[in-house]
């Protein structure tokens, strides 16, 4: 073997001597480097498989929060809808409670016209056939050309009846 090495030009002496500087080289730096770097690369992705987790039940409750925050703002649509329904159908009802009032009050004053109208026929009705009786009795009088006292009570009446039914 030595042969084909130093034909090679390796010497095996220094090549046993660079085999062992190799592994007391490999075992330093596994003790002093790898293992260190080992346990800070695995300390570094337990933070960030934490962070992950962490990430992801951020994400799950805020799922869940938006989630309640629909249902509340789904129950306070509903709510204010039933609000706004409860309002429309009060202003119906006062509406038709303001119109039927309207309508009554007008019937009301209808009926007072009415009623003043009918006194006022009734009191010129009245004065009519208060002047009629006495524009009759003086026709009576200048047609029969008697003295007013003579003339009869009720002929002055049927001739009141008879103007007052022809009126």
């Amino acid at each position: 073997m030595e042969g084909l090495l130093g034909q090679l030009g390796i010497d095996w002496k220094l090549l046993l001597s660079q085999v062992f500087n190799f592994a007391i080289l490999l075992l330093v730096l596994r003790q002093f480097v790898y293992k260190p770097l080992l346990a800070v690369i695995k300390k570094r992705n337990a933070i960030i498989k934490e962070g992950l987790d962490k990430a992801a039940e951020a994400d799950v409750r805020l799922h869940e929060v938006d989630s309640i925050a629909k249902g509340k703002l789904q129950k306070a649509d509903n709510a204010a809808l039933a609000m706004i329904k409860e309002t429309e159908n009060r202003a119906k009802t006062l509406e038709a409670s303001l119109k039927l009032k309207a309508e009554q009050r007008q019937a009301e004053l209808m009926a007072q016209i009415t009623a003043a109208g009918e006194r006022q026929k009734e009191e010129a009705r009245q004065n009519v056939l208060k002047g009629a009786s006495e524009l009759i009795k003086k026709f009576i009088v200048k047609t029969v050309e008697l003295k007013p006292e003579l003339i009869d009570e009720a002929l002055i009446e049927k001739a009141a009846d008879f103007v007052k039914h022809e009126i």
